[in-house]
């Protein structure tokens, strides 16, 4: 099971990326107690030719790690025929106690990554680096993540074992099981739909007035970006799944990425995840618009992330009406 393709690329990736970030931590410290922009020291110099070495290999290994989640997850998703009763990465996911864990670890650093790449971006647009010791900060609060996805996303993969029988998506996430799952797929359909609108309308407001604006109201959108991602999440699988299997008790939210739904789910959690990102960022970028080198640089950057999000934020939501309402499915009393 370990040598299949796309495990190994996962184990691999996530290994250098491992390395990548002790390595990058180690020579963050050093960064953080002996950067000084002003002095022409040999150290000064050793330290900025190597921080810009470092800067572009951890872009590109932080850009493996967003996409490592979508290949987590695809992965999760082509392998269930092996394990007897998955149905789909639900089950696949459920064969040992990492599955899960291991996804939602993954969740976290694909956030954090995305907010270090718009931060690192922002800094290397400055001609003083003056956000350098802050997103080496933010690389020691990563690392630690990483390790810990690195050694979850591992004993996840090797203690898979073909022929185990396990939980198929129905059971996971019925109402009338138990977990956090069965918890959320239990929300009432009707609040949620009134707080999955609201929550996107805000966003979509505070998105407009901030790219228009572009002041304080960006610390306000991230906020709702956020919120509406977490909303989007459970309504996933509260009641939007149901409309794209027409079927009342089915609440999955992984059958969604397979062939027989077109594979719609890969679009909606990219709109979803890019959104999130998007949003975060303005949201990371805000206090440092008064830095006087990065006074014209942030407001531009924060606009297009914004931007970005709105767009991103209103397919998903279009994609999801649009099912809701030409469906055969009716949802009775909802």
């Amino acid at each position: 099971m370990i040598f299949h393709p796309a495990i190994m690329a996962l184990l691999v990736g996530s290994l250098l990326v491992t390395l990548m970030l002790l390595y990058s931590s180690y020579y963050g410290v050093q960064v953080i107690r002996k950067w000084d922009i002003k002095s022409g020291s040999e150290l000064q110099l050793c330290l900025e030719r190597r921080t810009y070495l470092v800067s572009i290999i951890m872009s590109y290994m932080l850009f493996f790690q967003l996409a490592s989640f979508y290949l987590f997850i695809f992965t999760a998703d082509a392998i269930h025929a092996t394990f007897v009763s998955a149905m789909c990465a639900a089950g696949s996911l459920n064969v040992n106690e990492y599955g899960y864990p291991a996804v939602i670890i993954k969740m976290v650093n694909f956030l954090f990554a995305g907010t270090w790449l718009i931060i690192n971006y922002a800094d290397n647009r400055a001609y003083d680096y003056p956000l350098i010791k802050k997103k080496y900060l933010l690389l020691l609060v990563i690392t630690p993540l990483m390790v810990a996805e690195f050694i979850v996303q591992g004993a996840y993969f090797i203690g898979l074992k073909a022929n185990v029988i396990t939980s198929c998506c129905g059971s996971l996430f019925s109402t009338d099981a138990e977990g956090i799952a069965s918890e959320i797929a239990a929300l009432p359909r009707l609040p949620m739909k009134i707080a999955f609108y609201l929550s996107t309308a805000l966003t979509l407001a505070s998105g407009m007035y901030f790219c228009l604006r572009s002041d304080w109201s960006g610390y306000v959108f991230s906020f709702l970006s956020i919120a509406t991602f977490v909303v989007s999440v459970a309504a996933m699988i509260s009641f939007i799944s149901l409309y794209f299997y027409e079927l009342p008790t089915h609440h999955c939210p992984f059958c969604i990425l397979q062939k027989d739904y077109g594979f719609i789910g890969y679009l909606l959690y990219i709109a979803l995840f890019g959104g999130a990102v998007s949003g975060l960022g303005t949201g990371a970028l805000m206090p440092f618009r008064k830095i006087q080198s990065l006074s014209q640089i942030v407001p531009s950057i924060q606009r297009r992330l914004a931007f970005t999000a709105l767009i991103l934020y209103f397919l998903f939501t279009v994609v999801v009406t649009y099912r809701m309402i030409f469906s055969d499915f009716i949802l009775e009393g909802y």
